[in-house]
């Protein structure tokens, strides 16, 4: 076998990333997405691409945010971790595939050999999501009407609120956050991703009972691809009477008043109650997503 050559693309190449099949149909699923050339790598074998990895960030980021693109030839697995291990971008890969992968022998090939390569270059599975997509045709979900919701300009007092939400969380990522940094870092970054998106801060929203107490918050966003529901919070005294489910109703119909043709959504697969919820409120799965850790975070 011939020796492997990786190297990142440019403007002038960058047609390279484009001659390899994508059996997951990443092209179509990230239509929305942009990806900068020099953010692109490929590992080619005689000329040829047999494994590519596109790196994501926001229009103002300086590095990347994840991997959302990995695609591995038939018996270049190998190659596939090495293009991944030798990257300067050490980020988290998110795999996307299509909803119900496992019993799609096609999907379940092209996952598998994708879930090899990043376990090879020494990655780690976080946690697995569902993506939802909701669109005018699903119907819009019915406001319960039981809590009142109002916006808040002081981000003090979200960051209250998130720290008591994520002091019991189902969420992978708190999680993780939390058993590294702690509570207030990791509701700080909460805060940090909101700030980051580029929809309206005017749009983070508290719930209360109509007693006045604190239920929880919901917010409505954009991230660079579109709306979708940026997060979905009942703090903990509130929890075992449905409100999740009220404020996912609440943050679908904000959205869709200000004009939203679809809202994604996403939940971790262990996180049964909010699962039901984006259910009960007409969000559909669309997509499965399994989450790495690069080795230099394991």
């Amino acid at each position: 076998m011939t020796d492997l050559v990786i190297r990142a693309l440019t403007e002038g190449d960058a047609q390279l990333f484009d001659t390899m099949p994508d059996p997951l149909g990443l092209g179509r699923a990230l239509s929305r997405t942009t990806h900068r050339p020099e953010w692109k790598r490929v590992a080619l074998r005689d000329g040829r691409v047999v494994a590519r990895a596109a790196w994501w960030g926001g229009p103002d980021d300086e590095a990347p945010v994840n991997i959302n693109w990995f695609d591995v030839a038939e018996g270049e697995e190998e190659a596939g971790a090495e293009l991944l291990s030798t990257s300067p971008f050490q980020v988290e890969y998110e795999l996307i595939l299509p909803a119900g992968w496992r019993d799609d022998p096609a999907a379940l090939l092209a996952g598998e050999a994708r879930i090899r390569a990043a376990k090879a270059a020494g990655m780690e599975v976080l946690v697995e999501r569902y993506q939802y997509r909701w669109t005018p045709g699903c119907g819009l979900p019915e406001r319960p009407g039981r809590l009142v919701f109002r916006p808040e300009a002081d981000d003090a007092v979200f960051f209250e609120a998130l720290k008591r939400i994520h002091s019991m969380t189902l969420d992978a990522h708190a999680l993780r956050a939390i058993a590294q940094d702690g509570l207030d870092k990791a509701a700080q970054e909460e805060l940090d991703f909101f700030n980051w998106c580029p929809s309206p801060r005017e749009w983070w929203q508290l719930a209360h009972t109509p007693d006045g107490e604190l239920v929880g918050l919901h917010i409505p966003a954009h991230n660079p691809s579109g709306p979708c529901v940026g997060f979905i919070g009942v703090v903990p005294e509130q929890r075992g009477r449905g409100y999740a489910y009220d404020l996912l109703a609440e943050c679908t119909h904000y959205l869709a008043e200000r004009g939203a043709e679809f809202i994604a959504g996403a939940t971790d697969q262990g996180n049964f109650p909010m699962a039901a919820n984006f259910a009960k409120a007409g969000h559909p799965v669309v997509q499965e997503r399994v989450h790495f850790l690069p080795a230099s975070q394991v």
